[in-house]
């Protein structure tokens, strides 16, 4: 086994707005997410993103931006006429708002070619996806990303998942249940966030998230909660990791650099509690540039200096 893959949707990010200014960039959770591995694990490790791009001019620089960082794209299908998703950022002090124009985009197709999706998928060490990467697809499609990801833990892969549960995305809340139920049940490593959880499952505390996914059968769980502790549930016990405290002028990206902080220490075979503590670092270090991606080699030197500086 060798290589990450995340699976998911890369959007076109507006942020950083001065007046009517804005930067444009890319951006989305699971690839944020991506995006920090890529920054923390050796150059020559395979990572890649699968999803599904489009053939114009802004799906061309996407596809562009994701090899000249070191991220390839496996199978993913480009598809004739189709086009990326797009969101704005908006700030009220570090905390955001997002608008989005996403209705028609490409990615929302990542799961139509079966085969491709497989094959994107196979011999790799880590498969991630999150809650948001399944409310983007239809019904059938679920599915069939859903299959995908069994594929390829029975082939031996580890399969790590957030829920990351955003009610707009979902049909209905019973569907959210019932769909991300079931990605929990393949799930090798869970990485949900305390106030998500409570508002889709009503659990009362993230020790409470944390024992309804463990019922579930995954052995690693990680309950992030904003700048509070994160509950490790790993290896038979439990661990509070406190929050690194951060100058953050946006906290956009935050729960998708620790998640990549994360997964990246766990395959250098770093213990779970040190990967937390070294994600939490991680996210402190990102919140304090604008935009949803930070410098990698500023993430790498967080993960590194363990906050120490």
């Amino acid at each position: 086994m060798s290589g990450f893959a995340s699976i998911g949707e890369c959007m076109i990010e507006l942020s950083g707005a001065t007046g009517d200014n804005w930067r444009m960039g890319f951006a989305g959770d699971t690839f944020n997410t991506i995006w920090y591995v890529r920054a923390l694990v050796a150059p020559e490790y395979p990572v890649d993103y699968v999803s599904a791009f489009g053939d114009d001019p802004f799906s061309g620089k996407q596809r562009s931006f994701l090899a000249d960082n070191g991220v390839g794209i496996a199978k993913s299908p480009i598809i004739s006429g189709a086009r990326p998703g797009l969101y704005a950022i908006t700030l009220d002090g570090a905390e955001r708002s997002f608008t989005y124009w996403r209705s028609d985009a490409a990615a929302r197709q990542l799961a139509s070619d079966r085969q491709a999706l497989s094959a994107s998928l196979e011999g790799r060490d880590i498969v991630y996806f999150s809650g948001i990467t399944l409310a983007i697809l239809a019904p059938a499609d679920r599915q069939t990303m859903l299959e995908a990801v069994a594929i390829a833990r029975q082939s031996g892969s580890k399969v790590a998942f957030d829920p990351n549960y955003r009610p707009r995305l979902w049909e209905n809340i019973e569907t959210a249940r019932t769909v991300i139920g079931q990605a929990i049940r393949l799930a090798d490593i869970a990485l949900p966030t305390f106030p998500d959880e409570k508002e889709l499952f009503g659990d009362a505390t993230p020790a409470a998230t944390a024992a309804r996914i463990a019922a579930s059968g995954v052995k690693e769980i990680i309950v992030k909660d904003g700048t509070g502790p994160a509950l490790v549930a790993a290896q038979g016990r439990e661990e509070w990791v406190a929050a690194v405290p951060a100058n953050a002028v946006d906290t956009t990206g935050a729960g998708d650099s620790f998640n990549g902080a994360y997964l990246a220490a766990r395959l250098q075979e770093i213990a779970p509690a040190e990967a937390a503590k070294r994600a939490h670092c991680v996210a402190a270090r990102v919140v304090e540039f604008h935009g949803a991606l930070a410098p990698m080699q500023e993430a790498h030197d967080a993960f590194e200096k363990l906050c120490e500086a």
